[in-house]
């Protein structure tokens, strides 16, 4: 992929020359040039199709409750509806309060906006996180204010001083056994909380939470936190812990793209986002002082017998990026990956077919269902795999990934200033026909190498973990746990759905919106 930046009218003859040749491989950067008269081709930003905003209000009138026309609470369809009303490239301007959303459904786009980026790319941002950190409780953050809600210089220093042990595989690996620890203990849970037909209780998605939680706490805070434990109380740590990550992350939306009253004064739900997030803080330092502590007891150890949190508090003189790392952690991750979660079981229970797939894998590498896991056996887990990311492209827990340009660029024939922020619906993108074969039909085999049909699917079509530099910095330990859960349930349980059918909606992430009764069959062999 190759791109141009244009930063004299000088350079405009030899731009002509490769625009002719390559125009459909190039992405073009206007260096805080106006559209120069020589590219007449180009169109002007405000020539991109879009709501038309009114006078005072804009298009923020669009998000309000009654008179509004689109449900800020329902982004999924926003962007569905928004692609089938305007194209392949649309913007949603006059948004009172934050720049303008450009939404690009070009993959190929996508790709060269990716591909042009530097070493510090913006990703939208979340106002109402970075006015937390860096305003309400800048005491506490100062120069270290994590990877979440964080851009430029900062982000890529806070980023490089964690990275290497938190991506490495061999980290990663050394949590098999303890999350697998920790996932029996849930389908032990799962056991007790069955019905007289064997059905989950309505609540299910909030004990999915619980697990998810106790994973990232063995993670990023190196401590089980009882999330398990029958007689949790609704005042309990880990209920709070996972009500306030709730919170935080479910009314983003809210706070971001409705009137944004809470820049000028303490709205309710400011209040009590910026009480939630000082829970996690609180929650955090606990934690990693007592893993200090205990690190500082151990005798003389190489980084490789160390866990995820004792590496960083070894490595690094500020105790605080360990806090911050951990808060970033659970913040994002709770809910990412028990939504995910949610989505994989109610579609493996309504996909009987291809749940017995899965399950003929399972056991014929596990003849005994009690056989330890190992990377090994992970790694021949084809099918499994291969679900998920059929489940992650078509019902997308992340509904799209985006970028605030830095650079004046050429969007589909477009002038795009700086400063606007580009959605990638990776939801929509992920189902177009023309960027992925069959897109219609449910068929994890397009993941396989070995399957017998040649299926294509564009590279950027579905990137739910995102792209680059900016990739999700979790995202191998929710591959993991994800995997270790559905290795040890679905080898011993058929799970199956006898009710309503459910929607998907948008929380904070896109997942079935209803009761979780999922209905737990135990198998015979």
């Amino acid at each position: 992929m190759s791109y141009v930046v244009i930063r004299s009218r000088q350079d405009v003859p030899r731009i002509m020359y490769f625009l002719r040749r390559h125009r459909s491989q190039a992405a073009v950067i206007l260096d805080d040039l106006s559209v120069p008269q020589e590219l007449p081709h180009i169109k002007p930003y405000n020539a991109i199709p879009g709501p038309k905003p009114i006078p005072i209000l804009g298009n923020t009138w669009r998000l309000l409750p009654i008179i509004g026309q689109y449900d800020v609470s329902d982004v999924a369809r926003l962007s569905d509806i928004i692609y089938r009303d305007y194209g392949k490239i649309a913007r949603l301007s006059g948004l009172i309060g934050r720049p303008d959303l450009l939404f690009v459904y070009d993959a190929d786009e996508i790709e060269k906006i990716y591909r042009q980026e530097g070493p510090t790319p913006f990703r939208p941002s979340m106002p109402c996180l970075v006015k937390y950190k860096s305003e309400i409780r800048k005491d506490f953050f100062g120069k270290l204010p994590g990877v979440v809600g964080v851009h430029g210089e900062p982000w890529r220093e806070f980023r490089t001083k964690v990275q290497k042990p938190i991506l490495q595989l061999k980290t990663v690996r050394k949590y098999i056994r303890p999350i697998e620890t920790v996932t029996g203990d849930f389908i032990r849970r799962m056991e007790e909380m069955m019905d007289e037909n064997k059905d989950m209780p309505s609540d299910f998605d909030n004990e999915i939470h619980k697990w998810a939680l106790e994973c990232i706490g063995v993670v990023s805070l190196d401590a089980r936190l009882g999330c398990l434990d029958p007689n949790l109380s609704l005042n309990s740590e880990p209920q709070r812990i996972i009500n306030a990550a709730k919170y935080a992350l479910r009314n983003i939306a809210i706070l971001e793209l409705k009137f944004p009253f809470w820049r000028y004064f303490p709205t309710t739900i400011w209040k009590n986002y910026v009480k939630n997030m000082d829970y996690f803080v609180k929650i955090c330092t606990k934690y990693v002082d007592e893993a200090m502590e205990r690190l500082q007891k151990k005798k003389i150890t190489p980084d490789s017998d160390l866990s995820l949190i004792e590496r960083i508090l070894a490595n690094e003189p500020n105790k605080k990026t360990a806090y911050v790392l951990a808060l970033d952690l659970i913040l994002v991750g709770i809910d990412t990956i028990s939504m995910a979660v949610c989505s994989i079981l109610y579609q493996l229970a309504t996909r009987p077919e291809q749940q017995r797939k899965m399950y003929e894998e399972l056991r014929q590498l596990m003849p005994d269902p009690n056989t330890p896991l190992t990377t090994k056996l992970l790694d021949e887990m084809v099918f499994v795999k291969a679900f998920v990311k059929e489940v992650l492209r078509m019902y997308s827990t992340v509904i799209g990934n985006g970028r605030t340009l830095q650079h004046d660029t050429i969007i589909r024939g477009y002038h795009v200033p700086k400063g606007v922020q580009v959605v990638f619906p990776t939801l929509v993108t992920g189902q177009m026909e023309e960027y992925v074969s069959k897109s219609n039909e449910f068929l994890p085999e397009r993941w396989m190498k070995n399957s017998d049909e040649n299926y294509s699917i564009h590279p950027f079509a579905s990137l739910p973990y995102g792209h680059g530099a900016r990739m999700c910095l979790g995202r191998r330990f929710a591959d993991l746990e994800i995997q270790i859960l559905l290795a040890k349930l679905i080898r011993s349980y058929n799970i199956e759905y006898h009710h309503q059918p459910l929607e998907y909606k948008v929380t904070f992430m896109y997942a079935p919106h209803g009761e979780m009764k999922l209905r737990m069959m135990k198998r015979l062999d």
